[in-house]
């Protein structure tokens, strides 16, 4: 179904973009929706998540600015989701010695079972959700979503 006819839309998009805009918004609205159902599922959430992923696949700890970084979400509280995943007993936090004001992080074994338990599901998913798209399709994808992040990041220095 065009984009068009599942919005109900009377009038034809103003243009390409404006259309490609729309389409992106609304279907990375529903990937989150059904990424959020999932994750609630197995109680976390897609930033949750995301968090232990980093920390389990650094196999290190990590400081929260590191981890800000790496994060697939800009998270304005990161300090509040690793507050959460303490509370859990998901992750350990733990003061630097030579400076206390830097903060580490790391995954705990509940945290890496919580992540192991998770993520043969979540590939699951991805091929559900995906699977109408060859591998060269999905390739093309990812290429046009990064030229479209260029184009966000070039619009932001000016």
């Amino acid at each position: 179904m065009s984009l068009q006819n599942e919005l109900h839309r009377k009038q034809p998009f103003a243009s390409v973009q404006q259309e490609a805009l729309v389409s992106l918004l609304r279907t990375g609205d529903q990937l989150e929706n059904r990424l959020v159902r999932f994750f609630r599922e197995h109680d976390l959430t897609l930033t949750q998540f995301n968090m232990l992923r980093i920390l389990q696949t650094e196999g290190r700890q990590l400081t929260c600015g590191e981890i800000k970084e790496r994060m697939v979400q800009v998270v304005p509280a990161i300090t509040g989701v690793v507050d959460r995943l303490e509370k859990q007993g998901l992750v350990e936090r733990q003061r630097c010695r030579d400076d206390r004001r830097v903060v580490y992080v790391r995954i705990t074994k509940q945290g890496e079972a919580v992540c192991n338990q998770a993520i043969p599901l979540l590939k699951k998913l991805e091929s559900t959700l995906l699977k109408r798209m060859t591998e060269k399709e999905l390739k093309q994808l990812i290429s046009l979503l990064e030229k479209t992040r260029q184009s966000l990041a070039e619009e932001e220095r000016q």
